[in-house]
């Protein structure tokens, strides 16, 4: 691993232990050069998921998409962004154990209502009402009865 600060390939781990559920490791790193410490992160490179459209267009899956309807759902909402990264990096990993190399829109979406159900019920309406097609009050009191 290269220093941060000097550039030099001569590194050496002081410590290592994983994160984020095990999916990161985490090591924190001294340079042998120079002397100063920096920590690294590693993650397997994610495979390439393909996103199949409501209308049969394909497009790689972009959990930065995922993320900005979700804090479209959630925005003025008491909601941390570490509990929105948390819940995009859930849905991801639950559409990677699905083996699959194409995914339905509809699965994400799935995936994504049921963890804000948990989370805030309000932010979840909101994102039904898009993610369901929501034509009028009928919609809106018949989720809500769910």
């Amino acid at each position: 691993m290269r220093c941060p600060f000097c550039a030099s390939t001569a590194t050496s781990v002081l410590e290592s232990r994983t994160v984020d559920e095990g999916e990161v490791i985490r090591r924190r790193r001294k340079c042998d050069k120079c002397g100063k410490r920096f920590t690294t992160f590693e993650k397997v490179r994610g495979t390439a998921l393909w996103v199949v459209k409501k209308d049969g267009r394909r497009e790689p899956f972009d959990k930065e998409k995922v993320k900005r309807g979700i804090l479209r759902a959630v925005e003025k909402r008491p909601i941390s962004m570490d509990l929105i990264d948390d819940i995009v990096e859930s849905v991801e990993r639950e559409m990677l154990r699905m083996e699959k190399e194409e995914i339905s829109s509809k699965a994400i979406g799935r995936a994504v209502l049921k963890r804000l159900k948990r989370v805030d019920k309000v932010a979840w309406l909101r994102f039904a009402s898009v993610y369901l097609e929501f034509e009028d009050l009928e919609d809106f009191a018949k989720a809500i009865k769910t």
